[in-house]
Formats: structure tokens, sequence, C-alpha cells
């Protein structure tokens, strides 16, 4: 006897209804499994999939419903046990799926929270690293600025030691210049001096001999008168 529901459909309707759903829901969850566990994907969701799947079931377990309701209302026992005993396979299998389901809910539930909190560990490690590494850089940064500093001050030392080395050979030459320009002024000094007794000798000889002219006229003059 072939029993309606309230849907529409005879018991056997809903019984191939719900069949069907099972295998498309089984097929359904093995392929979210395999996405999973797949090391490629490194167990990457599939919203749409799981969504898809979970509407399956609570589309089989309302047939569920439905079906116990109208194999509680055979009249024949034999057919009434049958109707029974393919309702609760049903209903169990649909039970395993949807335990499945939830197991899977919760590996990936525990996976998103295990994800979230590598993130933030990772944030946190990277926000330490920065600090460290900002801290190095201020370390390197004020190391460079000793170096240029330091390398400034050499520079300066021997730019130093350079301009004095120039400033003692410039003296050098002055001093040297300083005797040679004394030594021509000494020079010239003794010159001087010399020309001045020849000249003064020359006006000695002069004086003498004029002086000795003079006294050869007097003699002469003399000379004459006595005679």
């Amino acid at each position: 006897m072939a029993m309606e529901g309230g849907g529409g459909g005879t018991l056997s309707d809903l019984y191939q209804r719900s069949k069907r759903l099972l295998l498309t829901t089984r097929d359904g969850l093995e392929r979210l499994e395999r996405l999973e566990f797949s090391s490629s994907n490194s167990g990457v969701d599939s919203p749409e999939l799981s969504f898809s799947v979970k509407h399956d079931i609570g589309q089989i377990q309302l047939l569920c419903v439905e079906m116990d309701r109208l194999w509680r209302s055979i009249a024949a026992k034999s057919q009434r046990d049958l109707w029974k005993r393919k309702v609760e396979q049903v209903a169990e299998e649909t039970g395993s799926l949807k335990e499945s389901l939830d197991m899977y809910f919760s590996r990936n539930q525990r996976r998103t929270q295990e994800a979230r909190e590598r993130a933030e560990l990772l944030g946190r490690a990277n926000g330490e690293s920065s600090h460290v590494l900002r801290i190095f850089d201020e370390e390197a940064q004020a190391m460079q600025s000793a170096r240029n500093s330091s390398r400034m001050l050499e520079e300066s030392y021997a730019t130093g030691v350079a301009i004095l080395g120039q400033y003692a050979g410039q003296r050098d030459r002055l001093k040297s210049a300083q005797r040679k320009a004394l030594d021509v002024l000494n020079t010239v000094g003794t010159s001087n001096f010399v020309l001045r007794l020849i000249e003064r000798r020359h006006r000695v000889d002069r004086w003498i001999k004029y002086v000795g002219m003079i006294l050869t006229i007097v003699i002469l003059i003399a000379f004459w008168r006595w005679k």
C-alpha cells in the first residue's frame, strides 16, 4: 500500500528522494574531507559545499519525519515493519552524516582559531622583531655617526698638521730670507764704511798735495828774494 504524505508524495516517493539526497550528501561530505586533508590546499574550507551538505541533511531529516508518520499508518504489519526498518536506516545514515559534518565543522573551527592565534602570535613577533630591528638600526646609526665624527676629527687633525707644516716651512724660508737680507745689509754697511774711509783718504791726500804745493811755492818765493 502506497501512503501519501502531506507534501503530496507517497512513502515510496519520499524514500527514493531521501536515498538520492543521502548519496548527494555523502558525496559532498567526502569532497569536504578531501579538501580538508588535501596537502595542496592546507585544509581549505568550502563554505558553499558545506552549506549545501548541511541543507541536504536538513531535507533528509524532514523526509524522515514525514516517512515516520506515514509508515505508522500502514495497516499491514509486515509492510509497516518493512518501512519502519527502511526509514530507521535512512535516519541512522542521516544521523551519521550529520555527526561527520559536525565533526568537520568542529575541526574547521579549531583550525580557524589556531590560524587566528598563529596570526596574532606572528603579528606580536613581527612587532617585537620590528622593535628589536629598530633598536639595532638606532645603534648602527649611532655607531656610524661616531665613526663619521672620528673620521672628521682625523681629517681635521691631518689638515691642521699640514697647515702647521706649511707654516713651519714658510717660517724657515722667512728666516732664511731674513738672514740673507741681514747679510746684504751687513755687506752694504761694510762697503759704505770702506768707501767712506777711501773717500776720507782721498781728501787727506788732496790736502797733503795742496799743502805741499803751497810750501813749494813759498820756498821758491823765499829763495828768489834771498838771491
